[in-house]
């Protein structure tokens, strides 16, 4: 058996899950958004920070929410919902029904073994578009965010990124959206989204944000988010030159924090895009500094990266880790204030 969506339009970008929910949101509701709009509006901008011994490397700052997808929807008001699948036949099947009803479908999984992508390392939790199928090559076509034609990727590959036998798992994740109706207009969306973003990054509990907003923490595994995680980052930083680890460690952080599809600066200059965005649609959503705040932030996430890669190259050079240190504590109180302004402007 052979089909493929024909009709879906794929906009390249800058990441993956905003790429990913751009193309949707066009597709099933007749929403045209920008991409940082669409990261935005999923309060998307985060601080995760997870340490454990099991871990390679043994420490990993990421810097948007695991749950940013479901959050986009729940800010506009759309009926999308997300679900794992633990039985790997049982999860090709349900998305290969899903095609061939005409339903293009969000899927997730470790980018290292998807063969069209050619990456080194693993990376859990990339999203990408399911297209189409055909049995007799045994290939899969997928909407990614480098090029707007569709990718071909092998089975194989698919299967064994969905649900990978080592590392991070996201569990054969994959998304329906239920209904084609936004039923919040956009500056309430905003508004929520900024609200639920600084809630988030200050600590604040909300009711309307679910527990889920953060990855659960395996046993022996740390997890700190929000500003916290920063401080966090920047205390243990001068430890991480005395590991067997140190080389990967620190290459690895560099590439999540300026690299990994996430437009630079650790996600901060799509924020800064889409709080250009807000005050555009309503001056009244933003306060006029936090564009520059937000983005002043992600000069110096990219000197954090930028120290640490130059600690990969030379570990026993202390002034790298210092570096890094120096910028990721500027960084965690630029995002205070501007957090805090946003909290305010939001309440």
């Amino acid at each position: 058996m052979k089909t493929i969506i024909e009709n879906y339009e794929n906009f390249p970008g800058r990441h993956c899950g905003s790429v990913a929910m751009r193309g949707l949101l066009n597709h099933y509701c007749g929403l045209a958004l920008p991409e940082a709009a669409v990261f935005g509006l999923g309060s998307g901008a985060a601080s995760v920070y997870i340490k454990g011994p099991d871990l390679s490397p043994s420490a990993m700052l990421f810097g948007r929410t695991m749950n940013m997808e479901q959050d986009l929807a729940a800010n506009l008001d759309v009926d999308y919902r997300e679900r794992p699948e633990d039985d790997d036949a049982e999860a090709w099947h349900i998305v290969r029904e899903e095609v061939l009803a005409g339903r293009p479908t969000m899927l997730s999984g470790d980018i290292l073994y998807l063969d069209y992508r050619e990456f080194k390392v693993h990376f859990p939790g990339h999203r990408f578009v399911l297209l189409g199928f055909d049995d007799a090559t045994e290939k899969v076509s997928i909407a990614d965010r480098i090029r707007p034609e569709a990718e071909l990727c092998s089975y194989g590959a698919l299967f064994t990124s969905r649900n990978p036998p080592e590392g991070m798992s996201t569990h054969n994740l994959w998304g329906r959206f239920h209904d084609k109706t936004v039923g919040r207009d956009l500056v309430a969306a905003t508004r929520k989204a900024i609200a639920v973003c600084a809630a988030s990054m200050l600590e604040t509990p909300r009711a309307d944000v679910s527990e889920s907003s953060a990855p659960a923490a395996s046993p022996g595994m740390e997890l700190k988010t929000g500003i916290s995680a920063i401080r966090a980052l920047a205390e243990d930083i001068p430890t991480w030159s005395t590991r067997e680890d140190a080389k990967w460690i620190a290459g690895y952080n560099a590439s999540c924090i300026e690299k990994f599809g996430n437009g630079g600066g650790n996600f901060r200059r799509l924020y800064s895009e889409f709080l250009d965005w807000a005050r555009a649609t309503d001056p009244r959503l933003v306060p006029e500094s936090a564009p520059a705040l937000a983005l002043e932030a992600a000069h110096s996430w990219t000197e954090v990266s930028n120290a640490l890669f130059a600690a990969s190259r030379d570990e026993a050079n202390a002034q790298h880790w210092s570096d890094a240190v120096r910028q990721a504590n500027r960084v965690a109180d630029l995002e205070e204030r501007l957090f805090r302004s946003l909290a305010e402007s939001s309440a």
